[in-house]
């Protein structure tokens, strides 16, 4: 970057493209991370609380169900990755979503999980039957 570079990127930006450019990993680490992220149930839940739009810090500690540190160390994890962003009025913080791709990751894996679960339940109830075809019966009707 050049010194006229410098006068028109701004600041933060420059800090981003040098962050870009350090950043050798390779994307599947990259998606890995965003996994590691995602897999706490409590900021999965954050995600899909704030799916209709922005609510207060206090507001996800109560539908959470946690006490204001632990709602705050999911929060700053979300924050610090790109997924969510705070906004302050008064002494209140609202956050939203920042990315809504984070929407259809959400959404694809529970069409993963819906199909794995009846893929499952349809292995389960032919095993079942099966398992009744087999079994002979005594002459008054009772399994052997």
């Amino acid at each position: 970057m050049t010194d006229s570079d410098r006068t028109t990127v701004p600041a933060g930006a420059r800090a981003t493209l040098r962050a870009a450019r350090s950043d050798t990993r390779p994307v599947y680490a990259a998606k890995a991370e965003m996994f590691r992220v995602l897999s706490h149930p409590a900021r999965v839940r954050i995600i899909e609380l704030l799916r209709d739009g922005e609510r207060s810090v206090g507001s996800l500690q109560g539908a959470l169900g946690l006490d204001s540190s632990g709602t705050s160390q999911h929060l700053a994890l979300l924050r610090k990755h790109g997924l969510v962003g705070g906004r302050r009025d008064g002494t209140t913080i609202y956050y939203s979503v920042i990315e809504d791709a984070v929407f259809g990751l959400l959404e694809a894996t529970r069409v993963l999980l819906a199909d794995i679960l009846g893929r499952q339940q349809a292995e389960l109830a032919e095993l079942a039957g099966s398992l009744a075809a087999a079994a002979p019966l005594q002459s008054d009707g009772a399994p052997n």
